[in-house]
Parts: C-alpha cells; sequence; structure tokens
C-alpha cells in the first residue's frame, strides 16, 4: 500500500514529546521518549509537549473523574474544521461516594488552535497579545442532575428529535435519561441558574431496567433502528432492549446465552438491522443475529481472540472489519468475511498494558484510534508504509521497530479510560481519565 498523500507520520510522541534534562551543564539534544521502549526516564528528566504535533489541544476537569462520555451530535454542521470549535459531551462520574455522582453534559466552546510561536515587537504590540491571549481562552459549562451510584458507561442517540442516555450504573441497573433539558440549559447562564435551583433534583430517567441481577459496561445503540439497545453485564449475560410506542423499552428477559464470563463490550452492526458483537472476559468476540431465539442467536466465535480478556470492540462504519483490544495490550484487526478462520487481517503491539478503548475514525477507513492503560493513545493508519527517504528513523534508531502504520503516540494523562472521535469535526479526539478530559487534533490526522 502506498503512503497517503498529504498524511504525516508523527513517530514522536505527541504530549509529551521529549525527554529533557534538568542539568544544563551535561544538557544534550531533545530525545523522543516511548514508554516501554528504550531507556526509562532519568532523575532530573522530563517529559515535555511538542507544541508544533498538534493543531488544537484543550483539557478540562469536571471535579470527580468520569470512566466514560459520549460526544452529543448537534445541530452545527458536520465536516467543521473552522475554528474556534464548539462541541458537546454527556458524561457521567465515579465519585468517591454513591450520592456524590452526576450526570452531565459538557458544552466547550471558543476551542482555538494550539498558539503560534511568540514574536517579538513592540510593547503595543505585547499588549495586544494579551487581549488576544483573553479572548482565546477556552470555555466550559456543565447541566448536571444528580445519580445515585457510580456511573460506568454513557452511550447517547437521538430517538427522532429526542436526544437520550443510556447509562450502566454501579448499582446493577441500566437507566435512559431524556437530554433535550439539559442541553437548552447549557446554553444560557441564568436558564442553567434556575435550572439547578429548581429542576435538577426533581429530573428522572424516563426508563430503568434491573434485571440485570448486578452491573455491568456494555452498552449499544442501534445506528439503524434508532431506540433499538443492547446491554450486557459482568454475569456474562446480555439483553435486547425494543422500543415501544409511547417512549416505553421492551427488555427480553430471555438473556443471549454464550459467553461464560463478564461481557466487556457491544457493538451494533452499521449495515445489518438485526446482527452485533460482544467481547467478553473469556477471551472471545461473538458475532449474534437477533433474528433466532437468544440461546440459539450465536452465529459465530472466535474463542481466543486475545490472551486474556477482550475489553474493547469498534466495527467500522465503511469497511467489514472489527477492530478489538485486550489486557495482552494488543490491537486486532478482524475481517468479518473471515472471522470463522479465527485469525485476525492485522496485529499491532505497541501498548504496555491493557487497552481500554478503541474506535474507527467516522470518515477515514483505515484510520483508528486506541488508548491504554500505559497512559497512551494511539493513532494509526493501516494505508500508511515508512518513507524510506524519511529521516525519523535515521535520526532515531529506536523508532525503527515502531510499526509503519502508528501515526501518532499522545501521553501525559493518567489511566486513560475512553476515548471518541467527534463525528462532526474531522480529526478531532476527545479523551477521558483519572486527571480529566482532553480535546485535541494532531498533525498526522
Amino acid at each position: 500500500m502506498a503512503a497517503r498523500k498529504g498524511r504525516r507520520r508523527t513517530c514522536e510522541t505527541g504530549e509529551p514529546m521529549e525527554a529533557e534534562s534538568g542539568d544544563t551543564s551535561s544538557e544534550g539534544p531533545a530525545q523522543v521518549y516511548l514508554p516501554g521502549r528504550g531507556p526509562p526516564l532519568r532523575e532530573g528528566e522530563e517529559l515535555v509537549m511538542d507544541e508544533e504535533a498538534y493543531v488544537l489541544y484543550h483539557r478540562a476537569q469536571t471535579g470527580a473523574p468520569c470512566l466514560s462520555f459520549d460526544i452529543v451530535r448537534d445541530h452545527l454542521g458536520d465536516n467543521r474544521t473552522e475554528l474556534p470549535l464548539t462541541l458537546y459531551l454527556c458524561a457521567g462520574t465515579q465519585a468517591e461516594s454513591a450520592q456524590s455522582n452526576r450526570l452531565m453534559i459538557l458544552r466547550m466552546h471558543n476551542l482555538h488552535g494550539t498558539k503560534p510561536p511568540p514574536s517579538e515587537g513592540s510593547d503595543e504590540e505585547e499588549e495586544e497579545g494579551e487581549e488576544d491571549e483573553e479572548e482565546r481562552k477556552p470555555q466550559l459549562e456543565l447541566a448536571m442532575l444528580p445519580h445515585y451510584g457510580g456511573i460506568n458507561r454513557v452511550r447517547v442517540s437521538w430517538l427522532g428529535e429526542e436526544p437520550v442516555a443510556g447509562v450502566w450504573s454501579e448499582k446493577g441497573q441500566v437507566e435512559v435519561f431524556a437530554l433535550r433539558r439539559l442541553l437548552q440549559v447549557v446554553e444560557d447562564p441564568q436558564a442553567l441558574a434556575a435550572f439547578l435551583r429548581d429542576e435538577q433534583a426533581q429530573m428522572k430517567p424516563i426508563f430503568s431496567f434491573a434485571g440485570h441481577m448486578g452491573e455491568g459496561f456494555a452498552l449499544d445503540w442501534s445506528p439503524r433502528v434508532p431506540g433499538r439497545l443492547l446491554t450486557g453485564d459482568c454475569q456474562k449475560n446480555i439483553h435486547l432492549w425494543t422500543p415501544t410506542d409511547g417512549g416505553s423499552w421492551h427488555v427480553d428477559q430471555r438473556p443471549f446465552v454464550g459467553h461464560t464470563r463478564s461481557v466487556e463490550d457491544l457493538q451494533w452492526s452499521p449495515t445489518e438491522n438485526t446482527v452485533f458483537a460482544s467481547c467478553s472476559a473469556d477471551a472471545s468476540i461473538r458475532i449474534w443475529d437477533i433474528r433466532a431465539a437468544p440461546s440459539k442467536a450465536c452465529m459465530l466465535t472466535t474463542a481466543t481472540a486475545h490472551d486474556g480478556d477482550v475489553n474493547v470492540i469498534s466495527w467500522s462504519r465503511r469497511e467489514p472489519f472489527l477492530l478489538s483490544g485486550g489486557d495482552d495490550g494488543a490491537l486486532k484487526i478482524w475481517d468479518l468475511r473471515q472471522f470463522k478462520s479465527g485469525s485476525p487481517v492485522a496485529t499491532f503491539k505497541q501498548h504496555v498494558a491493557p487497552v481500554t478503548s478503541v474506535e474507527w475514525h467516522p470518515q477515514d477507513s483505515g484510520v483508528f484510534a486506541a488508548s491504554g492503560a500505559d497512559h497512551q493513545i494511539t493513532q494509526w493508519d493501516l494505508a500508511v508504509e515508512r518513507d524510506p527517504e524519511a529521516g525519523d528513523v535515521e535520526a532515531d534508531p529506536g523508532l525503527a521497530d515502531l510499526p509503519q502504520q502508528l501515526l501518532f503516540v499522545h501521553q501525559g494523562e493518567t489511566e486513560l479510560k475512553e476515548l471518541h472521535w467527534h463525528p462532526q469535526c474531522p480529526g478531532l479526539l476527545v479523551s477521558t481519565a483519572l486527571s480529566g478530559f482532553t480535546v485535541f487534533r494532531t498533525i498526522s490526522v
């Protein structure tokens, strides 16, 4: 495969990138730092971000950390690249006490690109620069409602004109919340203050299901049938939710049978209304068809997809590919036309700890991103091959054994949990970690 025109392969890590010595007397050139490859940081060395590797980079805190979030599609248009950007997230907290948790809508706006390097000039220019810096400050508004129990996973869908969030609680129930009111008040400070004062405490889920008999993490809305939902629990069971007239759901009490341990993730097929995939701590990936009875619905199985738990999967919207990440740190790509073979068509090993999130790029069929418990976010492109004329390998021989398809390594977060590409802002990634939210776009995608 030829290298894609215009794609820049960044072997340097993103944030932070270079190891610099605090001892100026023996200071050498900055070096690329990659966890698990090459020497560890020495005393006096620190990691420094390479701002030139980012088109846009912002961080945000919400108090208690969020284990999961989703991006809310908005009415501001598709293919947005003009800065500053505005985006909306729905997230749930994992607070220290059950009653301290919140389900929230985040409105992030005035998101400008990375700052251009300062130029030497007059005092007047410096004052203009300070004013410009004030105008470029990113803004964050939060509209929250109380939620008893930590939130394991959040997924958003639109039911016609009504945005809703499916929420998996550590208390063992799955709830559906209407988001319209939160999205309205987050736009207006006065309305938000009135909401927090008068309405917040009365907001309740529009539907709740406690039939899982324990907590879980797996949850996915159908992209093809509005309101159709799958939920999977730590007891190995998967339940199908079917929307009913009047804005409610019928949850089939008969679980889909097949997995022998916790169901970790679920993904509906983007092309077939009745087909979905699941992955489990039993190391398997399974393909199901809901037209069959739940006890007979498993159609295809790869019993040992990873060496250990399979944590996350993502079904490509553009190719017949399933992407998986496991406790073994491996990323694997499965061609569903060859799934019976039990062998992935590609395996990548860059992460040195369990993979916590994977997602295909919504527009670019060969591009995907992954996050890991090694505090790395990696960006990949299946269409890239190393340029023999590029000087990165000669400049740092330690990069020679990196996978050719690895575009970018982003660091600087602590305990990364989940990431999502923004479906309406090409190349924009959002992640959540113990250290907070990060919104960024790299020069590579």
